[in-house]
């Protein structure tokens, strides 16, 4: 959505080589830029003729100056990244692309970026748009997976911090504005084709990656097709799931499993229990949950292609027809060697060695090293096949006058995703012994003569069950918007230079089935081998050979486990189907209506020349849900209603902003902002299903009637620009955030009756209703952002070609994480320092960049609601080199963590290690070409 302002009144020209935000595309970083015209202003002559003359060449400084222009020309606080910088960095995708940017940091998983969190809140929390419409999903919550986006088909991205009225409102973190290429952004014919090869170092594998952009203008039309196309095949070996889990597990068992437990305990430890069932005394005393050992293979298929046909007889007109279209499909495996200490068959053996000191603060005691009586043993071939299509279409109108403008959008954003997952689980019981060492944990035969090496005893392991579940989900949003501006010239109120307003509506649906199965058996209702199979009876190989790059190398072991490709021919039953369950389908409906009012006001403060940009927003939502809810038959058998029920929502909301610029001196802005802002409530949270649990009397519902979480938030910071598009700025912010959404009793279904198994009546009873509820209070977030971008030249002319581009951001947050044992930790999620680093040099003919980016150790999530589990801190350095072959032919060599980083975490305290994972480095070499 555009939002007009009037140019800044400089007292001077700028030093930059353009002066106002171009649009550029740098498809899979092949294209070497010609001469620019401007798609969407009409500049004067004066402007044209300065632009014919300027060639871009598709360098990594110029992009950065055009990040520039792009941050100083925006209203509000942004940053910004254009093509040449998403698709000549080392990226993976475009959440990598993206994580270079101040504020933005990535979750990733498995070393792929896959989400996208801006300034510390979770990725839910974001607005993400492509083409100025928000953009499907194929997750079950609003959140976008950013690894479904092929970097070479994006144009532009600009991570907007402060809105004004004209955007669309749902991200308190921020909004993620995706834009893809229209043939008018050229002044010439281009053809451009690459190819890379790219070589994972832990999966051996070499993957291709194909790019092609075709883009012509003939009179007034013009037409773009862009087309990309990779492969990717990622290897992840780890050790993890080694979690805190509290003795209440033992000592509250019953019988001797507790009583056992107990002296155990008092024995080789020393501690007096007093009461074991007494969870507040359990719960400080804890064992290690769980030792895997576990190979992870990704192989990912995406491909992506955009389309753009314009009309444009003048430079005050244009119809645009834009359209992206999509595929993802990942399939992993997983092969996991397990042992699970808490088994229900088991108890404490002999305590080895106990930590009474490092936790001592928080009364914890820490069972470092233990054999059990009778641990779970399992071997788990693990398949996910995650097939997700994508489609946009768009139309959109843009006119203008000496004093009006208009422009209007038409669109549509569509996403389907099917999961498939499969676990063929085989298990053993034993006598073991679990310890932990030096990056994680292990677990090895006990002292009892019952003990056997887990990784090597195939017969020993029985057959429990091949799982499977089903998942599909498909996302449909619509969207009408229309923007009229006016520029103003009044004489009694001269400082009033513009006003602009508009409305959009948008109408979204989401549904959501799932369901699961369990097979037995070689058909249907068959569970001949439960517990007689064995995992010897599989086809079994060593799992350096069922995966490609070898041995494991996250520890020296090798074991044998049978293969997906196997597990799927061989327990999958002629006819065999995951059933869907109604308890898990969901259809969400939601409409928003939006009219907003804006005025653009433009003065001089003695010698400083200010703009302000000040607006209203109001919205109003409507939503309705539907969900199936669980019935108790008279003859004791459940079921569900024969059709969805729907319950309705709805709210409205006034969002104010204002944004200012002063341009206290030449290229010095002081900035400032001020906004409310919200996030609609997650999908889950608002689908209108029903669980029950009839022993308990309690229903689960979703709230249809939840309202959004909502952030007063501002900003103030300087700018300095300089020559060539050098930057440093800093920047203070503030969010105070309040109605996050938590689950509490909000009401009792009264005279609800139970029956038993038999038919009988078992009684008329209250059932309580828990629901997810908007909470009293808010917390704050607040942080700084520093940002040094500097053409070295400037200080000496034999630094010609070199420069430096980092970024700086700490966050801090009032909101402590959820322990129930009272241990105060960080916001679950928010990484309180990270900082990206660029160094780089280019020429004419050759360019060289490292890059390094750090992201601070993290709270990921709270153990059993009790144990806070870290990520460790995580760095990694990248490099990419260029060599011009021809000036239309440039060969390039990229590496992704070229140091091997390790992916690692812990409960509480570092020498209580809970993951260790290795993805490995990437190195590619390719070849571009543009015509």
């Amino acid at each position: 959505m555009k939002s007009y302002h009037p140019a800044r009144r400089a007292p001077g020209p700028r030093p930059r080589c353009l002066s106002r935000s171009i649009h550029l595309l740098l498809v899979g970083g092949m294209v070497a830029m010609p001469t620019l015209a401007l798609a969407q202003d009409a500049p004067a002559a004066d402007d044209i003729r300065a632009l014919d003359a300027v060639t871009v060449n598709g360098s990594y400084s110029r992009s950065l100056e055009q990040a520039v222009d792009l941050k100083r020309d925006n209203v509000g606080f942004s940053d910004s990244i254009v093509a040449t910088d998403v698709a000549d960095f080392p990226e993976q995708n475009l959440a990598e692309a993206l994580q270079r940017m101040p504020g933005v940091t990535i979750e990733r998983s498995k070393g792929l970026g896959a989400r996208v969190n801006v300034r510390g809140l979770p990725s839910d929390y974001t607005h993400v748009s492509i083409n100025e419409l928000a953009t499907a999903s194929g997750s079950g919550g609003r959140e976008v997976e950013f690894d479904i986006f092929a970097s070479e088909i994006i144009q532009q991205v600009t991570v907007q911090k402060s809105p004004t009225a004209a955007d669309e409102e749902g991200g308190i973190a921020g909004s993620v504005k995706i834009s893809t290429a229209r043939p008018f952004d050229y002044s010439s014919r281009q053809l451009v084709a690459s190819f890379e090869g790219a070589h994972n170092s832990i999966s051996e594998e070499t993957d291709p990656k194909l790019s092609f952009l075709a883009a012509d203008t003939w009179g007034n039309w013009g037409a773009l097709v862009s087309i990309s196309s990779a492969k990717r095949t990622n290897r992840t070996d780890a050790t993890s799931g080694i979690n805190f889990r509290p003795m209440s597990r033992f000592l509250g068992a019953s019988g001797v499993r507790g009583s056992q437990a107990e002296a155990v305990i008092e024995r080789d430890t020393g501690r007096q229990i007093g009461n074991r069932n007494d969870t507040a005394e359990s719960n400080l005393i804890v064992f290690q949950d769980k030792v895997g050992d576990r190979v992870f293979l990704n192989e990912q298929d995406k491909w992506g292609a955009t389309g753009s046909l314009q009309f444009k007889p003048s430079n005050d007109f244009s119809l645009t027809f834009d359209a992206l279209i999509g595929g993802y499909d990942s399939n992993e495996d997983e092969y996991d060697a397990a042992a699970y200490s808490a088994s229900s068959r088991s108890t404490l053996e002999t305590i080895h060695e106990y930590d009474d000191t490092t936790l001592a603060q928080h009364g914890i005691l820490v069972l470092r090293d233990v054999s059990y009586t009778a641990t779970q043993h399992e071997f788990l071939s693990k398949e996910r096949r995650n097939e997700t299509d994508f489609r946009q279409y768009s139309a959109a109108l843009d006119w203008r006058s000496d004093t009006w403008t208009i422009d209007a959008l038409l669109g549509y954003s569509g996403a389907r995703k099917s999961l498939d997952y499969a676990n063929l689980k085989h298990v053993a019981y034993a006598p073991s012994r679990t310890r932990w060492n030096g990056n994680s944990g292990e677990t090895i035969p006990s002292a009892s003569s019952n003990g056997f090496d887990m990784y090597n005893s195939p017969e020993r392991y029985l057959f429990e069950a091949y799982e499977t579940t089903l998942e599909q989900i498909s996302d449909d949003k619509y969207a009408a918007q229309v923007n009229i501006a006016k520029t103003l010239d009044l004489a009694f109120l001269p400082a009033l230079r513009g006003v602009q307003f508009g409305a959009r509506h948008t109408d979204k649906s989401k549904e959501r089935a799932y369901g699961e199965a369990k097979i037995g058996g070689p058909s249907a209702g068959d569970n001949r081998w439960v517990n007689t199979r064995t995992l010897a009876d599989s086809q079994l190989r060593p799992i350096g050979d069922i995966v490609p790059g070898g041995a494991y190398t996250a520890r020296d072991l090798d074991w044998q486990m049978a293969s997906n490709a196997y597990a799927r021919d061989t327990f999958r039953y002629a006819g065999f189907s995951t059933p869907f369950d109604d308890a898990q389908y969901y259809r969400v409906d939601e409409q928003a209506t939006a009219l907003y009012l804006m005025t653009d006001v433009a003065f001089e403060l003695g010698r400083v020349p200010v703009d302000i940009n000040a607006g209203v927003r109001y919205i109003d939502t409507s939503v309705t849900s539907f969900g199936y809810h669980p019935v108790q038959n008279p003859d004791g058998s459940t079921g569900y209603t024969d059709t969805p029920v729907s319950m309705d929502g709805d709210y409205s909301d006034v969002l104010p902003s204002l944004n200012l610029s002063a341009e206290l001196r030449e290229g010095l802005l002081l900035r400032a902002a001020a906004s409310q802002t919200l996030i609609r409530p997650a999908m889950t949270d608002i689908a209108y299903k029903r669980t029950a649990s009839w022993s308990s009397y309690r229903f689960t519902d979703g709230n249809p009637a939840l309202k959004p979480t909502y952030a007063d938030q501002w900003e103030i910071g300087l700018e300095q620009y300089l020559d060539n598009g050098g930057l440093l700025a800093a920047s203070y912010f503030r969010k105070k955030i309040d109605g996050v959404v938590i689950n509490a009793l909000t009401g009792v279904v009264a005279d609800v009756p139970v029956y038993n198994a038999n038919g009988t009546l078992n009684g008329i009873y209250d059932f309580d209703v828990y629901q997810p509820i908007n909470a009293a209070g808010a917390y704050e977030v607040d942080g700084v952002e520093l940002i040094a971008q500097l053409p070295l030249t400037a200080l000496h002319p034999a630094l010609e070609g070199f420069g430096i581009n980092a970024n700086y951001t700490m966050l801090d947050s009032s909101l402590a994480g959820q322990s129930a044992l009272g241990i105060q930790t960080p916001m679950p999620g928010l990484a309180e320092k990270t900082w990206n680093l660029t160094a780089y040099y280019e020429n004419a003919r050759f360019d060289a960049r490292v890059s390094y980016n750090h992201k601070s150790e993290y709270v990921e999530s709270i153990g059993y609601n009790m144990y806070p589990i870290y990520r460790d801190a995580y760095g990694q350095l990248d490099v990419s080199i260029g060599l011009r072959l021809a000036d239309n032919v440039k060969l390039s060599l990229k590496g992704i963590n070229m140091t091997d980083e390790a992916t690692t975490g812990y409960t509480m305290d570092p020498s209580f290690p809970t993951m260790y994972e290795l993805s490995g480095r990437r190195i590619s070499l390719g070849l571009r070409a543009d015509f």
